[in-house]
């Protein structure tokens, strides 16, 4: 047993508990001191009344989000469930954005001390007027001006998270993009250039997710009139979400080489990958475990491939390979498409000789900001591979570097072209996905529906 690996988990896992503890601690006592300066008790009153009763509901929708089974203690798809997430988001980020002001005032007067020491300062010239109905404060006396702006730019970063999670929340979560991209295909049958293929990820029909959203998305895809249409995982975030109604909706696309799927990782955690399997077969739909299908495009054959969420690491924290037992399922003499939800597969994939993958997991991170023209996600500590296009050589050794970008994000660094680079290139597209998990929030990130299409390289 790895002890160290359960040990760093469990470490990373006490920080995030202590981070929500924290940052609920802190709002907590700044509402209470904050209503202390009421003069009217009864408003105090109500106003301490009112915010027992949500940090109640708090509690609650913390155990509720926690605890295994079916039924919830607060009704997912409701505006207060949704309210409940955003106050968890907003409030774990507004304390850290309260707390790097309050270092950064702290650290700023340090090295002010030490620059300007209180015996050579100008303004200790100037000798303060003190009331003796007012408690003396030299620091505030002595330099306003820096009081008043860090407490402004304090109340600003406090409310920006607040304010930013409304923004994610109404508008960029349900603000549905298209995205069409050319995928160059090494000797690809002239018949398959061209071949389209739509690409869903990651719908989380939830609380956050509504089937009418879901049923959105679908009348989307088929308004692109493609060949193909694939759904890579993660179609329910919990194992009291609906996964019937969500396959339901997935059913109605419309493409004349059908609707194929793989299972994600919240497939694993809400324990329906066979249940995921026995739906889409019920619906007339082929969900692919560890298995492959021959389809034929204008004559012309191409592999498709489906695979179960590829853990990297056993329960005990022992490193494996992905794609295990799947070397024997691809073909030599036809493309091979895989369709695997973790996109960290990739870096196996090519080096089986797979031309072209297709993943989800990341959700693009969910919020992307940009600093000094460098894109910065939160998916980046889980995945070199966030959302868009990458390529590596084909049956390159996956011990090799990450390779060069291909569309958006700030470009990873590039590797050297092995002696078989000339057999071409592998590519792995990584869907943003539709919904999302832990905050019903995107920012930077819209959710993403695919149009891919394939071309002669």
């Amino acid at each position: 047993m790895n002890w160290a690996f359960l040990l760093l988990r469990f470490a990373i896992g006490l920080g995030i508990l202590s981070l929500f503890f924290f940052s609920q601690r802190f709002w907590h006592r700044s509402i209470w001191r904050a209503s202390a300066n009421f003069r009217s008790q009864s408003l105090r009153i109500a106003v301490r009344i009112l915010w027992l009763a949500a940090l109640a509901m708090i509690v609650l929708a913390f155990i509720d989000s926690v605890r295994m089974g079916h039924h919830h203690l607060i009704p997912r798809g409701t505006f207060l469930s949704a309210l409940l997430g955003l106050w968890f988001f907003s409030a774990l980020f507004a304390f850290l954005a309260v707390k790097l002001v309050r270092g950064l005032d702290f650290l700023w007067s340090r090295i002010r001390k030490r620059v300007f020491p209180q015996n050579l300062s100008p303004v200790q010239s100037v000798k303060p007027i003190v009331r003796p109905d007012t408690p003396a404060s030299v620091e505030q006396l002595l330099d306003p001006s820096r009081r008043y702006f860090f407490r402004a730019v304090t109340a600003a970063a406090g409310a920006t998270p607040f304010l930013g999670a409304m923004y994610g929340y109404a508008a960029e979560r349900l603000n549905y993009q298209i995205r069409r991209v050319e995928i160059p295909i090494s000797n690809l049958n002239p018949a398959l250039d061209g071949l389209s293929i739509v690409q869903l990820s990651d719908i989380h029909l939830s609380g956050y997710m509504p089937r009418a959203q879901v049923r959105r998305a679908v009348e989307m895809a088929n308004e692109l009139g493609a060949d193909l249409a694939v759904v890579t995982g993660d179609f329910i975030t919990g194992a009291s979400d609906p996964l019937p109604d969500c396959i339901d909706e997935i059913r109605q696309l419309r493409t004349p080489l059908g609707i194929w799927g793989c299972n994600g990782n919240h497939e694993i955690y809400a324990r329906v990958e066979h249940a995921a399997q026995s739906l889409f077969a019920q619906a007339g739909m082929k969900l692919l475990r560890q298995e492959n299908a021959l389809l034929t495009f204008k004559g012309a054959q191409f592999n498709l491939i489906g695979v179960d969420y590829q853990r990297e690491r056993t329960n005990e924290g022992h490193k494996r390979s992905t794609l295990a037992n799947v070397e024997d399922l691809v073909r030599r003499d036809m493309p091979n498409i895989l369709l695997s939800h973790n996109p960290n597969s990739f870096l196996r994939a090519a080096e089986l000789g797979i031309e072209l993958s297709l993943a989800g997991h990341t959700h693009g991170g969910q919020i992307q900001v940009e600093i000094l023209d460098h894109r910065l996600s939160p998916a980046r500590f889980i995945t070199d591979y966030i959302a868009g296009l990458y390529q590596r050589p084909l049956f390159a050794p996956s011990g090799e570097p990450v390779p060069p970008r291909m569309e958006g994000y700030s470009e990873a660094p590039k590797i050297s072209q092995p002696a078989n680079a000339s057999k071409g290139m592998s590519s792995i597209y990584v869907n943003r996905g539709l919904g999302t998990v832990g905050a019903p929030v995107r920012i930077g990130v819209p959710p993403e529906i695919t149009l891919l299409v394939l071309r002669r390289a």
